[in-house]
């Protein structure tokens, strides 16, 4: 029977990304079934008792103390865990304290030491977000919200206060932006030029600013604007403030718009204010039909498309041909692992424009739910919040795929596994070689495994290591993920 062991921090914060990082080390411990680390919300408390992970000690904790929470095969095991995250904890705080003079607290005293900052980045448990994200506006910065579980009403609020001071809220759940040259959250190391990308997407930019990087052109600025931006709630707020700036931007020569299908409504708005603007504009809204948009803008169905739009490069479009691996005899069924929403919207775009049946747990338009099919071709988003409750999102630990991936490839039926492998600051340190030993362990390579990696030879994990990692197991690597999908149908087709 397992042992599960928590123990609160009081009055303990630290970014979400530090406490996924901690999480994924202290889960692959010997004898470790499953750990995390979270602040004690309610809804934290409530995905961690999920988790089977909660017990009485933790569920003291209110909700600006660190749960630390860990299950394991035995007493020995959990507290060993317990001991080194405990290590790891102390280690950056024993380095703030070291720096504490340049380590300011509050958002005052940020000002303090630096007064000519113009933008703050919220990390902090959703319940608090809003009101750090209000102070922030009121000292007239513009603000990114990395944090999730903001309400609705509280993203609206900040949002048109923001508007009313000229000022731009990025979030809440914004993971990926780019300014002026500076990645922040998840995002790569890519060229400054004279592309703008605006996006309710955050691996959707990366994927495209990638993209146009491989293609010798460069990103001016990536303003992620959160994934509820352009629902009719919303109505597109950050989306027409951050399009009015880049259109002021001298630096700015042509602009990209990425998300998942819009309201009609705020299409509407979107149309009317690009067809007022002097600039060109590529327009990606995956899997929505019949776009109707100025004429100084552009429809692009993939993501893969937007860039080459964006760049002038030529879209490569011949997938696999030639080169397919014909699926043969019960292997006929294609199964995709994504770590990107919107790298998995953009294969199902993918395959429902070949006339290919298609299920997913994020079902575009015309694709079916996986509750609907019980065999076929199915695409995952594994860092929706189905697969992340209680664990690091995919990009951060490539464990959240290892499961789904083993049955993958020992199931008779399964002919192609298609990958997506995305990089950058923020990302796992060494994503190929993590699925390379799944591979390696797996032996049998009758399911053709075919990947994409979303990244730059100057992110921290190297593009071209990345991708020899990947080659040398046997995966198949293709240039882009529009390019993977488009291999694994070549499979199908062969």
């Amino acid at each position: 029977m397992s042992f599960r062991v928590n123990q609160v921090r009081h009055g303990l914060f630290l970014d979400s990304v530090v406490l996924m990082q901690v999480s994924r080390t202290v889960a692959a411990l010997p004898g470790v079934e499953d750990a995390a680390l979270m602040m004690g919300t309610p809804a934290n408390q409530e995905i961690l008792e999920n988790s089977d992970l909660l017990v009485p000690d933790g569920e003291s904790a209110g909700g600006g103390d660190l749960i630390v929470a860990i299950r394991a095969e035995d007493e020995t095991a959990a507290t060993a865990a317990m001991d080194q995250a405990v290590l790891l904890l102390d280690q950056p705080a024993a380095v703030r304290a070291a720096s504490a003079a340049v380590q300011p607290r509050t958002l005052r005293s940020a000002l303090r030491v630096d007064p000519n900052a113009n933008l703050a980045l919220i990390s902090v448990p959703g319940d608090f977000a809003a009101a750090e994200a209000r102070k922030a506006l009121r000292a007239g910065l513009h603000v990114m919200i990395f944090s999730d579980n903001v309400s609705l009403d509280d993203e609206i609020a900040l949002k048109l206060e923001a508007r009313q001071r000229e000022l731009l809220v990025m979030g809440p759940d914004c993971g990926t932006a780019i300014l002026g040259g500076t990645p922040l959250a998840f995002a790569n190391h890519v060229p400054v030029g004279d592309i703008g990308i605006i996006g309710a997407s955050g691996t959707g930019i990366q994927e495209v600013s990638c993209l146009i990087a491989q293609a010798g052109a460069g990103i001016s600025h990536a303003i992620g604007v959160g994934g509820r931006d352009l629902s009719d709630e919303v109505g597109g707020i950050s989306t027409l403030t951050a399009l009015e700036w880049l259109e002021s931007d001298p630096k700015t020569r042509h602009i990209v718009l990425l998300s998942k299908p819009p309201s009609a409504a705020v299409v509407e708005r979107i149309s009317a204010q690009l067809d007022h603007s002097r600039k060109s504009f590529t327009v990606c809204f995956l899997g929505a039909e019949d776009l109707r948009l100025p004429a100084n803008a552009v429809a692009a169905r993939t993501l893969r498309a937007a860039a080459a739009s964006a760049s002038g490069f030529q879209e490569d479009t011949s997938g696999g041909t030639g080169l397919a691996r014909p699926l043969a005899g019960e292997r006929k069924w294609v199964r995709g692992f994504f770590s990107g929403g919107s790298l998995a919207a953009e294969a199902q775009v993918i395959f429902l424009d070949q006339g290919i049946r298609v299920a997913s747990n994020a079902p575009i338009q015309g694709a079916h739910a996986l509750s609907e099919v019980t065999a076929g071709h199915t695409l995952l988003d594994l860092g929706d919040d189905q697969y992340t409750r209680g664990r690091p999102h995919p990009m951060i630990d490539p464990a959240v795929r290892d499961d789904p991936l083993r049955q993958a490839l020992h199931d008779p039926t399964v002919g192609a596994v298609l990958l997506d492998i995305v990089i950058g600051y923020g990302a796992s340190e060494d994503p190929a070689a993590h699925v390379a030993r799944i591979l390696g362990h797996h032996g049998n390579r009758d399911p053709v495994v075919i990947a994409s990696v979303t990244g730059t030879e100057e992110d921290p994990q190297v593009l071209s290591r990345q991708v020899s990692i990947l080659d040398s197991a046997g995966v198949w690597v293709r240039p882009s993920n529009a390019a993977a999908a488009e291999a694994a149908l070549a499979c199908i087709a062969a």
